[in-house]
């Protein structure tokens, strides 16, 4: 039942945090000590603060921002989602002014659960796509 406890918190703080801006539901859901793994800019803090930092640049970047949920798995403590971050680019993101460009890019999470709080998160976005999107850097080659 754990499982299902802990992929139903990860919803409700993609839905009320990341999708509706309520960042200051972040206390609520991640631990006092929480453990922040993902490589952030520099700029950044660490823990608590650094999520609510980062998701406060992200809304600033892209106010209509939209994170949706593909794909879900859990077992024992950790729950793995596979998401779609969208949003119009209408604040300046990484240095870039705003371009007024829609995006669409892939992130994938790991959250470690304990107490009905998140303890530890690891992350992996899909920057080289967000920044090919905005004009930042030239895309690659076709696939």
């Amino acid at each position: 039942m754990a499982t299902e406890q802990n992929k139903a918190l990860v919803r409700q703080m993609v839905e009320e945090g990341m999708n509706r801006g309520n960042l200051s539901l972040v206390d609520e859901y991640l631990a006092p000590d929480f453990i922040e793994h993902e490589q952030l800019p520099p700029e950044i803090p660490s823990g608590r603060e650094g999520v609510k930092h980062f998701f406060a640049i992200m809304r600033s970047a892209f106010p209509d921002f939209k994170a949706t949920i593909d794909d879900m798995v859990a077992e024992g403590d950790k729950v793995v989602f596979r998401q779609t971050w969208s949003g119009t680019h209408q604040g300046e993101f990484m240095g870039v002014p705003p371009t007024g460009k829609s995006v669409s890019f892939g992130v994938i999470d790991i959250v470690r659960i304990e107490g009905g709080k998140c303890v530890e998160h690891w992350g992996q976005m899909d920057s080289a796509s967000l920044m090919q999107q905005l004009g930042a850097v030239p895309a690659g080659p076709p696939a």
